[in-house]
């Protein structure tokens, strides 16, 4: 798949110098750093969408103690 995207002069810059000094391209940059970053978003994303399933009463919650006992793990 190919994307277009626009960057800031200064990124541009800097991507293109590390690049030109290491020998790589500068996709492999942008997609080392798409991949450093898209786990983070995801469970981003997805704890978001949990807190609004729990504030609108969708998704129900358990504290420490409901799953320990639940488990044979309370004291």
């Amino acid at each position: 798949m190919a994307i277009s995207i626009r960057l800031p002069s200064d990124v541009e810059a800097r991507l293109k110098n590390l690049a030109a000094v290491t020998g790589r391209s500068k996709t492999f940059y942008v997609t080392e750093a798409i991949r450093e970053h898209l786990d983070d978003l995801e469970d981003l994303y997805l704890a978001e969408q949990r807190l609004i399933d729990i504030r609108a009463g969708r998704s129900k919650t358990h504290t420490l103690e409901e799953v320990e006992r639940s488990l044979g793990l309370a004291d």
